[in-house]
C-alpha cells in the first residue's frame, strides 16, 4: 500500500500537498514519450508520488520503470514545480497541490511495456505535435520544456 493511499484512509479526499516526480523521456529522434492515463483519459508524463524514504530521483526512476517498462540510465533535473497552477482534483474526488520534480531522460534501456492498471497507451510524439488533451498538472511542465527547446 502506498503512503498516499494510507493517508487518504485517514483524511479522505481533502486537499493535501503531494510530492512527486515525473520524467520527460526523449528518444533518439527527440520525440517525447507520453502515456494515456486511465484515470482521466489524458496524456501525461510517466511519474507519480514519492514513497516514504525515497529520493525524488528514485521515485522518477521507479515510476518510469513501473509505468513504461523502461529503465533510466541517467536523469537530469529539469525543474521543480509547485503553486496554485499545480492544484488538481482527480476524477474520483481526491484533491492535491502537487510539488513535482521533473527530470529529463535521454539515456534509457528496456522494452516498452504498458502498466495496464494505470496506462492505456504509450506513444512518442514530435514536440510540435503534442496532443491537446494533456493532463492538467503536466500541461505547464510540457509547455515550459517545449518552449525551452525552441529557444535553443
Amino acid at each position: 500500500m502506498s503512503y498516499i493511499m494510507d493517508l487518504r484512509k485517514v483524511i479522505g479526499s481533502r486537499p493535501i500537498i503531494m510530492t512527486g516526480a515525473n520524467v520527460i523521456l526523449l528518444d533518439q529522434n527527440n520525440r517525447l514519450l507520453l502515456q494515456l492515463r486511465k484515470d482521466n483519459n489524458s496524456w501525461g508524463l510517466p511519474g507519480g508520488s514519492l514513497e516514504m524514504g525515497e529520493t525524488l530521483e528514485e521515485a522518477a526512476i521507479r515510476e518510469l520503470k513501473e509505468e513504461t517498462g523502461l529503465t533510466a540510465v541517467s536523469l537530469k533535473l529539469f525543474n521543480v514545480f509547485s503553486g496554485e497552477e499545480f492544484y488538481y482534483k482527480y476524477p474520483h474526488g481526491d484533491e492535491v497541490y502537487n510539488v513535482i520534480s521533473t527530470y529529463i531522460c535521454t539515456e534509457y534501456q528496456g522494452k516498452m511495456e504498458i502498466e495496464e492498471s494505470e496506462v492505456q497507451e504509450l506513444r512518442f510524439f514530435n514536440l510540435n505535435d503534442i496532443p491537446s488533451n494533456i493532463s492538467p498538472p503536466e500541461l505547464p511542465i510540457i509547455r515550459l520544456f517545449i518552449d525551452s527547446i525552441l529557444k535553443n
